[in-house]
């Protein structure tokens, strides 16, 4: 018995003597950026915690000897701090810990984002959880800074910091359709998804209000984004980041007003919903209405963005979102060329008390969608990401088209008005999932894996209407040739340098005894609807070989499979495809990397087309290889990237027209295009109060081996200079402390308004003509900002030289003006 007593007794010693030489204490204080102290903050070393006193003060022991404590607190950024114990003592003081507020570090945001931290959203496009300048592809980010200092209301405004992208085409100022690289319609995503199947990709996504970050991946995407279903997807892919909680009480109002009327009222609110800080939740929203600097146009908006985001474990996150998106607008066509061919530059543009619509046009966008996303650590290693959207994206469009008549006399200057109505209904549905493995290792060889599958469904549903046009007056007689322009939805023929109605009730005309008259009216009937059905799936994976410190490699392999419905034959068409990426990077110090890499993508929108040689078109592919520096200076609050780029898309194939312009239904194969070019942009700080965003980007974009085109011309729109230099000052001390000045140049260069096509397109008698050059336009905007306590008070002036810029989609009978000298005038309120 008493040996028994003796061994439990000496084991309870040695056990006493172990937990004494591997457990003691920790303490010391909490306290914000003043220095004032932090009661009730949440101090944890694993599983123990504590709460600070009303000191600041904590106390924890028997705690590790070597570790890390946690400090979480309400509205401040979770910190994390290591401690040692000394080989004397078993107890420790750590140095005052200071915590950051949320409103601090939105603060100090940079124009790119946070510094040190992969932008919130980024690894919904790259799939993998990597920083910008870690990537082997060109990104660049535009930050809600920059959104908010700019005074950004558009995407288009927005993307224009970023070098080489410019505006397509607003197809009559209701829409954005972007394009770089010689690509057009590049694909916008929100949250890393598709919110619509339109293939130029120029609806409506979200208003600016909810807007978090824009990301932009330049080139081809294939491996993270699936075969080519639009036109720009080569170009790169934008991705929309909206706000989601950030787990802080907190809110903002605001209203800017501006010149034509402007209103615009804007609130975003967020808390926390239970003590545990585990729920919180999110709304902001916006309403805008405003006239325009041209006679007869209106437009106005609704936005609202809800949000929810739990946090069942300290492993894993799910948020909720969904946003509501009504725009209402009138289309307008800013100016006409005075000339039948496409050879000869004779623009013409409309005085602004003038509208060559009618004042019942209107384009109404509606979008509706909803988000669900969860990520989860499944190990320190290995963790999870899942995301399932849907949409809904209806266009309501009612517009006045004019057209140029050949008059005997050739001046160009008679047009033919029409209405015209259309609908479209888009839904989409995307899941993704993705696997993520970092700190891997083989051998001494470093990885971080990602593995995924994505599934996509695309439904439109587009609806045109037959335009029956008839007389206010019953039994009114008209001449034939007026009856037969009548019975084809002619409104009228005018005179673009004399007046002309914007009522369909004002609209004069002659009867057969050659009386003046007034009055037309208007009914649509629907044609049978035309739907589109895809479905596409992917599977992918992406490896980060990390062999030391100077040097990685990139691998990426991509299988998709796209199934397209064919209402016509009950059948489905399904074509499949791989994508490969690879790449290395090269640090030879430290924030220092030179990259290289290949990516490709397939188009397979025309594969199954028949040729005239009877086959069928097949697949079409575009090469990139691209390589540059990516660097970070100043304690990484400035960056540079160079970046050089050369593209080659093969098998272009087009529609067969006989000479009447009517389509064959056969196709042919239309040659090569080339793109090199070279983008610079230099963003940051360069002290710690002046900020700014240079770039520049050179496109050499020419056709080769073509019959369709002539060979070395340029695609449409493709400008071969772009630039953007923003620089603003904030005074930091004395009496103008938190006063900012800020100042903006954009210049994008002439660009073909066409093709130089050869044959027949099917878009008019444009062909065999090279068409002239849009003319270049250089944009001057300015801000001052002053901030005071929780206000914040800005005001804009855009286009100060009161620059006539034209972007078009001419072939299409669009042709829009930039906004000529405006202003506005915003105050905020932080609580």
């Amino acid at each position: 018995m008493d040996k028994h007593l003796l061994a439990l007794a000496s084991t309870l010693l040695i056990g006493s003597a172990v937990y004494g030489q591997t457990s003691g204490i920790v303490k010391g204080k909490v306290v914000d950026a003043n220095n004032n102290p932090l009661s009730s903050v949440t101090v944890s070393i694993g599983d123990k915690t504590v709460r600070t006193d009303h000191r600041g003060h904590f106390r924890l022991q028997g705690v590790d000897q070597n570790a890390v404590i946690r400090f979480t607190y309400l509205g401040y950024q979770t910190t994390s701090v290591d401690y040692v114990f000394s080989s004397a003592s078993r107890e420790v003081v750590i140095k005052p810990v200071v915590l950051v507020s949320n409103e601090q570090a939105i603060d100090e945001v940079e124009v790119f984002g946070e510094r040190n931290k992969k932008p919130k959203g980024l690894e919904m496009i790259t799939r993998m959880p990597l920083k910008p300048s870690d990537q082997i592809q060109s990104i660049s980010v535009i930050s809600n800074k920059v959104i908010q200092d700019q005074g950004i209301l558009t995407l288009t405004d927005a993307v224009r910091n970023i070098p080489g992208v410019t505006l397509f085409g607003s197809y009559g100022g209701v829409k954005e359709s972007l394009s770089t690289r010689g690509f057009r319609g590049v694909p916008v995503l929100k949250n890393g998804v598709r919110m619509d199947s339109q293939f130029q990709t120029a609806s409506g996504v979200v208003d600016m209000q909810g807007v978090e970050s824009i990301q932009m991946i330049k080139g081809s995407a294939a491996v993270t984004q699936g075969v080519i279903t639009d036109l720009g997807n080569a170009g790169g892919v934008i991705n929309v980041v909206t706000k989601t909680p950030n787990f802080t009480n907190s809110g903002e109002v605001g209203v800017r007003v501006g010149s034509w009327g402007q209103f615009r009222p804007t609130f975003d609110f967020q808390t926390v919903l239970d003590k545990k800080e585990t729920v919180a939740f999110r709304m902001d929203g916006a309403y805008e209405r405003n006239d325009s600097f041209r006679k007869g146009l209106s437009a106005n908006r609704v936005y609202l963005n809800p949000s929810l985001a739990w946090k069942p474990t300290d492993r894993t996150t799910i948020t909720l979102e969904g946003d509501y998106f009504n725009d209402n607008r009138t289309p307008v066509n800013s100016a006409v060329n005075l000339h039948k061919s496409q050879s000869v530059n004779a623009l013409y543009v409309i005085p602004n008390n003038k509208f060559l619509g009618m004042n019942s046009d209107n384009v109404n966008t509606e979008m509706k969608s909803f988000m669900g996303q969860i990520n989860h650590e499944l190990t320190d290693r290995w963790s999870i990401r899942a995301s399932i959207a849907t949409s809904s994206y209806q266009v309501d469009n009612l517009t006045t088209s004019a057209t140029l008549i050949k008059d005997r006399e050739e001046k160009f200057n008679t047009f033919s008005r029409k209405m015209s109505k259309s609908l479209r209904d888009d839904k989409n549905k995307t899941f993704q999932f993705d696997l993520i493995g970092k700190d891997l290792y083989t051998g001494k060889v470093k990885h971080l894996v990602q593995a995924g599958v994505d599934y996509r469904i695309a439904d439109a549903t587009t609806t045109s209407f037959d335009t029956k046009l008839n007389l206010l007056e019953d039994k009114v007689l008209l001449k034939k040739t007026d009856q037969a322009a009548l019975a084809a939805g002619v409104i009228d023929v005018i005179d673009i340098h004399g007046d002309w109605a914007n009522d369909l009730d004002q609209v004069s005309y002659v009867d057969s005894l050659g009386n003046k008259r007034t009055g037309k009216k208007v009914a649509f009937e629907a044609k049978t609807p035309v739907r589109n059905y895809y479905s596409s799936v992917g599977f992918m994976a992406q490896d980060v070989i990390e062999f030391n410190k100077y040097i990685k490699a990139v691998l990426g392999l991509r299988y998709s499979e796209m199934t397209t419905k064919d209402f016509t034959s009950n059948g489905n068409k399904r074509v499949s495809a791989w994508n490969p990426m690879a790449g290395v990077i090269i640090t030879p110090f430290e924030n220092f990397n030179v990259f290289g890499s290949y990516t490709n993508s397939t188009s397979l929108r025309s594969a199954a087309n028949p040729m005239v040689d009877g086959t069928k078109a097949g697949a079409s592919t575009t090469e990139q290889f691209e390589g540059g520096i990516k660097s970070d200076w100043l304690s990484n609050r400035l960056r540079f990237n160079l970046t050089y780029f050369h593209i080659y898309t093969s098998d272009l194939t087009n529609a067969e027209y006989n000479e009447a312009n009517q389509p064959t239904g056969l196709y042919f194969k239309a040659g090569d295009l080339i793109r090199d070019g070279i983008e610079a942009e230099l963003n940051g700080r360069v002290l710690e109060n002046l900020t700014v965003m240079l770039g520049y980007a050179y496109l050499d974009a020419r056709y080769k081996n073509s019959p369709s085109y002539m060979n070395g011309s340029a695609p449409m729109n493709a400008p071969k200079h772009t630039a953007n230099a923003w620089v603003q000052y904030v005074f930091n001390q004395g009496a103008l402390r938190n006063l900012s000045l800020s100042a903006g140049v954009y210049y994008v260069g002439d660009r073909p308004v066409n093709e130089y096509s050869l044959t027949p397109q099917g878009h008019g008698e444009y062909y065999g003509e090279k068409p002239f050059n849009m003319p270049a336009y250089t944009t001057l905007n300015a801000q001052v900002g002053y901030k005071w306590q929780r206000f914040d008070a800005k005001v804009f002036v855009n286009n100060i030289t009161n620059e006539i810029g034209l972007n078009s989609y001419f072939r299409g009978g669009f042709i829009n003006q930039i906004d000529p000298r405006n202003a506005a005038v915003s105050l905020s309120y932080k609580f």
